[in-house]
Formats: C-alpha cells, sequence, structure tokens
C-alpha cells in the first residue's frame, strides 16, 4: 500500500502529553475537514506536492532517525487508505511508541487494540472551528487513559463549550484533557483565568512549543 506523505521531518513534539521530545513527523496529504484556523491547510489542498510511500520506505526513514516516538498527523491520517497496514508495520519496532493525531471525526475504534503503543491525540473541535457538527460522539467514550483529548480554544464561548463536553463525557476519568489557546486569538492568561474560575482541576493549558522556537508559519519543524 502506498500513501500520500507531504513531509517526513524529526523535531520536539510541540503540544500534549509528549510536548518537548523528540518525534518524527509523518505528514500525510488531505483532510475531511476545514478549521478556520488550521495551520496546516496547504497539506489539504487538492494540488499540494506529495510522494507515494509505502510502509516499507515509512519505516525506513523512521528508523534512520534513531527517535523511537512517530508522530502520524496530517491533515488527517486515519483517512489514508489502508492506514491500519502501516500501523501494524510500525508496531513490528518494538522500541516505537506511535502518536495518532487525529481530528475527531473519524472512528478510532477500529485502531485501538493493535498495540499498547499506540496512543491518539484526539480534537474536539469546538464551535469556535466551523467543524464541531463532523465531531463523531462515540470516540470521546472510547478514549482510554494513555490516550489525550485536544480543545482548540478561539474565544471564552469555546471554553464555555469545552467544559460542558468534558463534563458530559467524564474526560478527566477515561483520559489526558488539554486547552490550547489559538494563536493571536485568545491569550494563555484568559484561558487560565477561566480555569481558575471554574475549578478545572485535571485539565491542562498547553501551548504550541514550535511556535514560539520558530517562526509560527515555518514548516518541518
Amino acid at each position: 500500500m502506498k500513501y500520500k506523505v507531504v513531509e517526513v521531518f524529526s523535531s520536539i513534539n510541540g503540544e500534549g502529553r509528549f510536548a518537548g521530545e523528540l518525534s518524527v513527523f509523518v505528514r500525510f496529504a488531505g483532510c475531511n475537514l476545514k478549521c478556520n484556523y488550521c495551520d496546516t491547510s496547504w497539506a489539504n489542498q487538492e494540488d499540494t506536492s506529495f510522494s507515494w510511500m509505502d510502509e516499507d520506505e515509512i519505516a525506513d526513514r523512521i528508523q534512520a532517525t534513531g527517535i523511537r516516538r512517530v508522530t502520524l498527523t496530517g491533515g488527517e491520517p486515519l483517512l489514508q487508505p489502508g492506514i491500519r497496514d502501516l500501523l501494524i508495520k510500525l508496531t513490528g519496532f518494538s522500541e516505537l511508541q506511535i502518536e495518532i493525531e487525529t481530528n475527531g471525526s473519524v472512528d478510532i475504534v477500529p485502531f485501538q487494540g493493535l498495540s499498547d503503543r499506540i496512543t491518539f491525540t484526539l480534537d474536539y473541535k469546538l464551535p469556535g472551528s466551523g467543524m464541531e457538527e463532523s465531531m463523531l460522539d462515540s470516540n470521546y467514550q472510547a478514549v482510554t487513559g494513555q490516550d489525550t483529548v485536544k480543545f482548540v480554544i478561539s474565544h471564552r464561548s469555546d471554553l464555555e463549550r469545552a467544559e460542558t463536553v468534558i463534563r458530559n463525557y467524564g474526560l478527566c476519568d477515561r483520559c489526558h484533557v488539554y486547552l490550547s489557546p489559538v494563536y493571536g486569538r485568545i491569550g494563555a492568561a484568559d484561558i487560565v483565568e477561566y480555569m481558575k474560575e471554574h475549578g478545572m482541576n485535571h485539565v491542562r493549558l498547553q501551548l504550541q512549543l514550535h511556535k514560539y522556537i520558530w517562526d509560527k508559519d515555518a514548516r518541518g519543524v
């Protein structure tokens, strides 16, 4: 099986549970959502440049780095035909830890149970994204203690909605939960104040480290 890969690069993980750790990023082309704050929309354009890579080629690129964490991202990686085959290939390397960044609209259940070294970082798209209607409710009942649900915040009403979703699904008892500000739309301090006001225990604020280390529009970092 061959996959549409727009870039493979090594960097630190910029957000989530593994922020600050080295990872090899495999970015796939194409997404079924159009979030209005998307910072990788270039990877979703029909005319975007990509390479066809099979499981062996992707695995070889990862192995050559010596880095033991891989992040499959996009775009939307779970939309890639045959992605299960790639996951099975990668789990064959016992030293690899595999993170799947997914947008919340694609069923994660078929990919659970392949290995305890696969974790999901799952978005819940809030109203500020313009894509909330695409969220798949069953995903937020399927997450486990090794997974993460991430809420990207545009404004205070997104915080209110995130608090409701967290409570309704009992997410703090199910998985790791993060709030992340849309760069340039809401201040991190405003999110902290809301968390204090509403006693949002077991929820973490995160900032996208790569946007502070490099230019916010830089690629391959």
